[in-house]
């Protein structure tokens, strides 16, 4: 059923909006200093080509380390990221979820959406892994 929802979600606007992720990487990229943001972005936007099936969380959450993403420096690199990128991929993608709302079937691929909204507008210090990965991980951090 993943493999499905995949396929239907890249035809329907995952690769449109996955080459938006990889065109903000490309800018960042264009810069040195914009390296880790267009790191995240090439992450987020595999993640926006094919999402059923897998998760972004926190790097900490996974490994129970913290690194410079989710060190106070991430959040200073989401903030940044917020006002250069953030807001404009998340509104690209709360635009897919209304026309997605529109159908009856697409109300899924809706609701995908706005969860890489919500990455959107944050993705420094979050990784991307399955969902029984994830699962796992939030298991193992509650002990």
């Amino acid at each position: 059923m993943r493999t499905l929802g995949n396929i239907i979600w890249f035809i329907c606007g995952g690769f449109v909006m996955g080459l938006m992720w990889w065109f903000f990487g490309l800018l960042a990229f264009i810069s040195i200093i914009g390296i880790p943001w267009g790191r995240a972005c090439f992450v987020m936007g595999n993640f926006s080509f094919f999402p059923f099936g897998q998760e972004a969380i926190s790097r900490d959450e996974l490994t129970n380390e913290m690194d410079i993403g989710t060190s106070p420096f991430g959040v200073i690199g989401n903030i940044i990221w917020f006002v250069f990128a953030g807001v404009w991929l998340a509104i690209g993608h709360i635009i897919s979820a209304v026309a997605c709302f529109v159908t009856i079937i697409g109300i899924p691929f809706a609701l995908q959406h706005l969860k890489l909204a919500v990455i959107s507008l944050a993705p420094i210090g979050k990784t991307v892994v399955s969902k029984e990965e994830a699962a796992m991980a939030r298991y193992s951090s509650r002990r």
